[in-house]
């Protein structure tokens, strides 16, 4: 059986799935087989991508408009694709990157997508290394910058008697427009 995903970055209306499901019905996925988010890629709540890859069986084929549509990234592609190809199922690309890993050539790009995966990551671990190094040798710190205004806010909360814990609450309570002193 074909199951298609298929998913746009806004949900706001600016931007439709029209174009991606009219691509997958032409490649012959059945309307009832299509799944869809509306949300960023780089979101890991989606749960359209994680009610397809669990109604795939053994012999069904995942059927995508393009790339990007289904991984946050290149790593969160790699693994997904050989998560399928695990599993047994097949997974085709329709535009874009033409990947059927049901073909001896499909197998063949998506290896090769894999290699520049773990290229990806072993530089980023380089660098990071490299930086973590060379901020030892300068006695930088480590961590973070602290906050002053954070700082003096937790001594305000602790001179007027309030808990860690319910400071930590107010906090969470105020969320990332709290912190705006901080940037």
């Amino acid at each position: 059986m074909r199951l298609g995903y298929m998913r746009v970055s806004k949900s706001n209306g600016d931007q439709s799935l029209n174009l991606q499901r009219d691509a997958l019905i032409g490649a012959g996925v059945h309307p009832d087989n299509i799944y869809s988010d509306m949300a960023s890629g780089k979101n890991d709540d989606r749960p359209g991508l994680v009610a397809c890859l669990k109604a795939l069986r053994e012999g069904d084929e995942l059927i995508i408009w393009r790339l990007d549509r289904l991984g946050r990234n290149l790593t969160h592609l790699i693994e997904t694709v050989n998560d399928l190809s695990e599993r047994k199922i097949g997974f085709k690309c329709l535009t874009g990157v033409s990947i059927d890993t049901t073909t001896p050539t499909g197998r063949f790009v998506l290896t090769i997508f894999a290699g520049l995966s773990q290229f990806e990551r072993e530089l980023t671990r380089e660098r990071v290394m490299a930086g973590l190094a060379a901020a030892r040798v300068k006695s930088e710190a480590l961590a973070r910058p602290v906050c002053r205004a954070r700082v003096m806010g937790y001594y305000f909360w602790i001179a007027n008697g309030r808990s860690q814990k319910y400071r930590f609450r107010a906090r969470a309570r105020e969320g990332p427009a709290g912190e705006a002193a901080c940037r």
